[in-house]
């Protein structure tokens, strides 16, 4: 027997190596401890007549089994989960979520969540309220059916949500558009994930009809500005080939052919409108910056010269 062994009683040694082991494991458990907190931050500012204003943000280590409901806001609130589990009630459906999930809550609408007994959930969230709220969350493709986006973990989300804390945190007179910036950021990823196609290479047809909306957005918006194809297809982030292709199929013109009839119709609608300017102002108003070339375009769609036209419509 080892002489340690024999300073101590058996009942002793036993309640000393049950100590040990408890301890041992209390070390084991400490990683996977998680401790209530909670945090939440309002708007200095009062929201007045602001058609988007976020109302507080806070962010929470819920405790396990924590409820909140049913019940109903008279606000929008979103939370994004950073970490744990829980389960989000709405319209009669359940919806089990965890770490990268969002759900969205819209004013008066009945809903309940409830962290998990074992890995009770993490999760930050944002109040907001104003006429242009509602736009701006169907924008993202959330809405009360859809209530729930999965995405994967998005280091962005939780960095956003803890920028309209500090935000709102300063109290300073910038707080509002600070922590609204922030707001369509984070809405912004939400918009982006949802209308990101589900299998990479493959786009369906409603996709692809969104893709060719954007292109003629930006030639609509741009047409003035020293703009190139290749330029646009940057911007929008598809190669300049699959991008024309795509274009061609939905309105069966090119882009470069568009663009140049665009440019073409609205200076034909300046030389009716604003006869006080010259042909060579009305050109680079409308993105041409070669007058000859301007000529030659607008006589190759309407059969005379840019003078010509004018000319007529003075006789008229």
């Amino acid at each position: 027997m080892d002489k340690c062994d024999m300073k101590f009683p058996f009942r002793v040694r036993s309640m000393i190596q049950w100590k040990e082991r408890k301890a041992f494991r209390s070390e084991m458990n400490i990683g996977m401890d998680k401790r209530y907190s909670y945090y939440v931050v309002s708007n200095p500012l009062p929201a007045g007549e602001s058609d988007f204003t976020v109302l507080f943000a806070g962010e929470s280590q819920t405790k396990p089994e924590h409820r909140l409901g049913p019940k109903v806001y008279d606000y929008y609130l979103i939370h994004y989960v950073i970490s744990g589990r829980g389960v989000f009630t709405s319209h009669g459906e359940e919806y089990a979520l965890g770490a990268g999930d969002s759900f969205v809550i819209e004013p008066e609408q009945l809903i309940s969540y409830v962290s998990d007994e074992a890995d009770p959930w993490h999760y930050c969230w944002i109040a907001f309220t104003g006429s242009q709220a509602v736009k701006l969350v169907e924008a993202t493709g959330l809405t009360s059916s859809s209530p729930v986006i999965h995405i994967a973990r998005n280091r962005h989300m939780p960095v956003l949500c803890r920028q309209i804390q500090q935000a709102l945190k300063s109290k300073k007179s910038n707080a509002q558009l600070k922590a609204t910036g922030y707001l369509s950021l984070l809405l912004g990823e939400y918009c982006e994930a949802l209308s990101a196609p589900a299998v990479t290479g493959m786009v369906t047809d409603a996709e692809s009809d969104r893709i060719v909306q954007q292109a003629i957005h930006y030639l609509s918006t741009q047409y003035a500005e020293p703009i190139t194809i290749e330029m646009m297809a940057e911007s929008l982030g598809y190669n300049r080939a699959y991008l024309s292709r795509m274009f061609k199929r939905h309105t069966q013109v090119t882009p470069v052919t568009f663009l140049l009839k665009l440019r073409v119709d609205k200076a034909r609608l300046l030389l009716r409108e604003r006869l006080e300017l010259t042909i060579e102002q009305i050109a680079a108003s409308v993105g041409f910056y070669d007058p000859l070339y301007f000529s030659k375009q607008f006589r190759r769609w309407y059969g005379v010269s840019p003078s010509e036209y004018r000319n007529q419509i003075k006789s008229l």
